[in-house]
């Protein structure tokens, strides 16, 4: 490898980054938004130095250029773009220094924002799962070619588990693990992390009526490496179809004005941990549920048994309705 050699171009060593990071299995999203924070920062070093990115040694990037260079970042960028910006090319430069490719990490002294800690964005209003998930049931949804089973249980796994859209789209046939009442849903979450989220009977019916609609349009073959929720031509759901779903299921439940702006599929997430929270979990059954690796700063991560887990998705008053749907 040419990593320890003098006088590497900036766009060599960012490859080899990513290679190095595709290597620990990140999301595909986590590489683009590595890919973007690392390029955008580049074009501003070009523009700075005058040398193209291909020929941009990296020991031309001292930390006095990579001031001006966040500083150009910034001036048209939000505090959360740049703090992830700047802890993206921190890991560059921490792993170019344990590669011999520099001798020192130059981000300790380029100055990141401080972000206000983000508040939770759930649906508002005490009704709106239940009503949106009773106007899907209903057909409501105006489309070309309607599949209310499929809407309903992408709404409802969304609402019921708080998985992340991403995570939700990484889903396999095969993630629907165990028996019937004992049902868990294996997600491959951030950082790579795993967990095992447990899915109660009501929310296990509508993703089977569902399957089954789905094996009546498509085939009855449903190999578990499958992706578990697909479109209308039988691929795998993207992320522009899945926002498109929410969207035209929340217009046509009439609560699109019950969505805090930034939110849309997230509000869904918000939406269980929020409603767990009230109904008395505690906050290290949410932080397991959700697949965070801590509570917060000051809180050490907290293991819970499954038993506890499960109470904790089984008072989620969403479910609640999940029953009436499936029976009805």
């Amino acid at each position: 490898m040419i990593i320890g050699e003098v006088g590497v171009d900036v766009a060599r060593l960012i490859e080899i980054y990513l290679e190095h990071l595709q290597a620990r299995k990140l999301a595909a999203n986590s590489l683009r938004a590595y890919r973007r924070d690392l390029e955008s920062v580049t074009g501003e070093l070009v523009e700075l130095t005058g040398t193209g990115a291909d020929r941009l040694a990296v020991d031309r990037v001292t930390a006095s250029v990579l001031r001006s260079a966040f500083a150009r970042f910034a001036a048209s960028r939000s505090a959360s773009s740049v703090t992830r910006a700047w802890s993206t090319w921190n890991g560059f430069f921490g792993f170019l220094v344990v590669e011999g490719a520099v001798s020192g990490n130059p981000m300790q002294v380029v100055p990141k924002p401080r972000n206000a800690p983000s508040t939770p964005k759930p649906l508002q209003g005490e009704d709106t799962p239940e009503r949106l998930l009773r106007t899907v049931a209903a057909g409501a949804r105006r489309a070309r070619n309607p599949w209310p089973e499929r809407d309903l249980a992408v709404l409802a796994t969304l609402l019921c588990t708080g998985v992340r859209s991403a995570e939700l789209l990484e889903l396999t046939v095969g993630s629907l693990a165990g028996r019937q009442g004992d049902r868990r849903l294996h997600v491959h979450g951030k950082g790579g992390k795993n967990r095992s989220i447990p899915i109660e009977d009501t929310l296990d019916s509508l993703i089977q009526s569902y399957l089954a609609s789905r094996r009546a349009r498509f085939g009855d073959r449903l190999p578990g490496g499958e992706p578990l929720f697909v479109d209308h031509h039988g691929e795998a759901l993207r992320r522009g179809g899945l926002q498109y779903l929410v969207r035209q299921s929340l217009r046509a439940a009439g609560v699109s004005d019950r969505v805090q702006p930034g939110a849309m599929v997230h509000a869904l997430r918000h939406t269980f941990a929020t409603r767990l929270a009230e109904d008395g979990a505690s906050a290290a059954e949410i932080a397991k549920l959700l697949g965070h690796s801590s509570i917060n700063s000051s809180q050490t991560y907290i293991d819970v048994t499954a038993r506890e887990q499960r109470l904790s998705v089984r008072a989620n008053r969403t479910l609640h309705v999940l029953g009436e749907l499936s029976s009805g």
